[in-house]
């Protein structure tokens, strides 16, 4: 198989991100049957992660064990990683003896060096462009629930970080359209949004939330921007997300956010328990979506 990384949502064609999707949704079934499937046995991954994680990590670790492969954690902590070993170094070693690298740092251009050097796939678990792992979980989450996300409108409100821009690159690749609301100071990266398709920016968060078949929020002090909660809870706070915004939106609407949430914060203190949120399916997804990835990055497409 030729090599294949997953650094953003771009990198892979419409028709596979498609593919992936299905995938997921199957070996969610399959794991709600109990039904053992390790199609991995004898390979191994590794998990770098320099920044706090719960969702990607236990999704990794989790995953690799049903499918009955191995994964190394690594920390900076207690690696040469936290010595400043170069990552073109870092990358040729471990493509000597793992068989997938996952990384979770702040560069994207780290992550995009490493993968330049590794002769293995590598998955980007986050950085501070770019969330596309979390993205596979969110669209499997809309479909299982409201069936083909190809056509709706989604809205993004808040910060426009690293999610505003995977979701940017999601309108384009799944052909939906994408309403996003942020404050004048916290707009989407430019040369994202350019290369975008069906987006739109609306100044008012309740008429980006109007009719909308998703709404989507994400937390308004994200990692990196310790020290500015203060600042940033009043510039954001016109964008909080509670059941009466939720009210103008499409009637079988649904809300996510990839969590951890601030509850009073960008969202209300109950908005996570309305009937209407599906964040811990989405959250849950991440194990699976995550097991479909690997499995097509390391064994192609399931026959």
């Amino acid at each position: 198989m030729i090599k294949r990384d997953f650094l953003s949502l771009l990198d892979f064609s419409s028709d596979e991100l498609k593919y992936v999707i299905e995938r997921a949704k199957a070996l969610r079934q399959q794991h709600e049957r109990g039904e053992v499937y390790q199609p991995l046995v004898g390979k191994t991954g590794a998990l770098i992660l320099t920044m706090s994680s719960t969702r990607t990590r236990v999704a990794f670790e989790a995953g690799f064990s049903q499918m009955g492969a191995s994964v190394i954690f690594l920390s900076p902590g207690d690696t040469q990683i936290g010595r400043g070993e170069p990552l073109e170094d870092l990358a040729r070693v471990l493509s000597e003896m793992v068989d997938i690298i996952m990384i979770r740092t702040p560069d994207q251009a780290d992550i995009e060096t490493l993968a330049h050097y590794a002769t293995v796939p590598v998955i980007n678990a986050m950085s501070s462009l770019l969330h596309p792992c979390q993205l596979l979980a969110d669209i499997q989450a809309f479909e299982e629930h409201r069936g083909s996300i190809e056509g709706k409108t989604v809205t993004f409100l808040g910060d426009g970080y690293n999610m505003c821009h995977s979701y940017i690159n999601a309108a384009k690749q799944w052909n939906f359209d994408l309403r996003f609301s942020c404050p004048d100071s916290h707009q989407p990266d430019a040369d994202i949004l350019a290369s975008g398709k069906n987006v739109e920016r609306v100044l008012d968060p309740r008429e980006a939330v109007e009719g909308a078949h998703l709404v989507v929020t994400d937390v308004w002090s994200s990692m990196g921007h310790e020290g500015e909660e203060g600042d940033r809870r009043a510039i954001f706070e016109p964008y909080q997300v509670n059941e009466s915004l939720l009210d103008l939106a499409d009637p079988s609407a649904l809300f996510m956010h990839c969590l951890p949430a601030h509850r009073g914060e960008e969202v209300s203190e109950t908005l996570l328990d309305d009937p209407r949120s599906v964040v811990f399916h989405e959250a849950g997804n991440r194990l699976h979506s995550q097991k479909a990835l690997v499995e097509f990055l390391l064994l192609g497409r399931h026959a």
